[in-house]
């Protein structure tokens, strides 16, 4: 105003207006914070004693969303439950987390991530962390993908939509950086969940390292149902990365008689039926940006039934 103006110097530049006007709001915006939350000197009053006037609190800001997030109505109506057993390998989940969530985000795939950690004093059960992340991953997702922790996928090539013809192995034996045989089902392999559901799950008497997904393999097979794998992929073995360390993450290979006899015969009675656990603890965190869901899972084992479930 004019008589604003008239209490300026002269030769004040447009620079130090500019700078006076933002002083001035920043001010502005400090004394509402103040006193909305309570935190400064009523107004009306003294000393933060008002005269029958109350604060207001101030107003939730507005939640922001990543543009993924406002995208995701557009991408279609399938979910995926990315479903990631786990123990002690927390190297391998903060680069696991914010890539795959980047890497599906970017392929417009509607995606949860469960990190299946297993909290409890038996032998890792990689099948029955599956099945336990199937049955809690919640009526909002469609479609499971089975996903080590220590594989990243480096072609944006290769498909994890929905998987409606069968189930389809992202990590084939012709893509996979270390294991090539015919029936490998393992790493990276996508269902829909009323296939798992055909299939019973998979097997919870494998205790220790591998052969759970040999053994599911037959399942497939049993239910009918054929195993899909990429095409046209052309990067061959430098389609994944492995993060796996082999002299500094130790396999947990020991196999006692008991258990070599089981470990190629089919489980014809168990699976999602009967898998047995406790759900100690369910934490929703973000991880560089990244959300995920953690699940710490307590299994049970009937030492009866597979007494290798135990060390010693």
């Amino acid at each position: 105003s004019p008589l604003l103006l008239g209490l300026l110097p002269g030769r004040l530049s447009v620079f130090p207006l500019f700078l006076l006007a933002l002083l001035l709001g920043l001010a502005s915006l400090l004394w509402l914070q103040l006193s909305c939350s309570g935190e400064g000197p009523a107004p009306g009053g003294v000393g933060g004693q008002s005269r029958g006037a109350s604060r207001q609190p101030c107003p939730a800001p507005a939640p922001l969303l990543p543009a993924e997030e406002e995208e995701e109505v557009s991408w279609g109506p399938h979910r995926l439950a990315l479903l990631v057993p786990f123990r002690e390998r927390f190297e391998e989940l903060l680069a696991f987390v914010p890539y795959m969530h980047r890497f599906l985000s970017k392929k417009r795939i509607r995606h949860r991530i469960f990190i299946l950690n297993q909290v409890d004093h038996f032998r890792f059960n990689r099948a029955s962390l599956i099945n336990v992340g199937f049955l809690e991953s919640g009526n909002d997702t469609d479609y499971i993908a089975m996903h080590d922790v220590d594989l990243l996928p480096l072609n944006e090539q290769l498909d994890y939509s929905f998987p409606e013809a069968g189930p389809f192995h992202v990590a084939s034996p012709e893509l996979h950086p270390l294991y090539h045989y015919k029936t490998y089902v393992g790493g990276i392999l996508l269902l829909t969940k009323q296939h798992y559901e055909m299939c019973n799950g998979m097997s919870n008497r494998f205790w220790g390292w591998g052969r759970e997904d040999d053994e599911f393999y037959r399942r497939i097979k049993g239910a009918g149902l054929q195993v899909r794998r990429p095409s046209g992929i052309t990067t061959g073995y430098e389609t994944f990365q492995h993060l796996h360390d082999p002299a500094w993450r130790k396999r947990d290979q020991k196999r006692i008689a008991a258990q070599k006899q089981e470990q190629f015969k089919v489980d014809r009675e168990g699976g999602l039926n009967n898998v047995r656990y406790q759900i100690e603890s369910r934490t929703a965190l973000s991880v560089a940006g990244a959300p995920c869901t953690v699940l710490n899972i307590l299994l049970d084992c009937d030492t009866n039934e597979t007494p290798w479930c135990v060390f010693g």
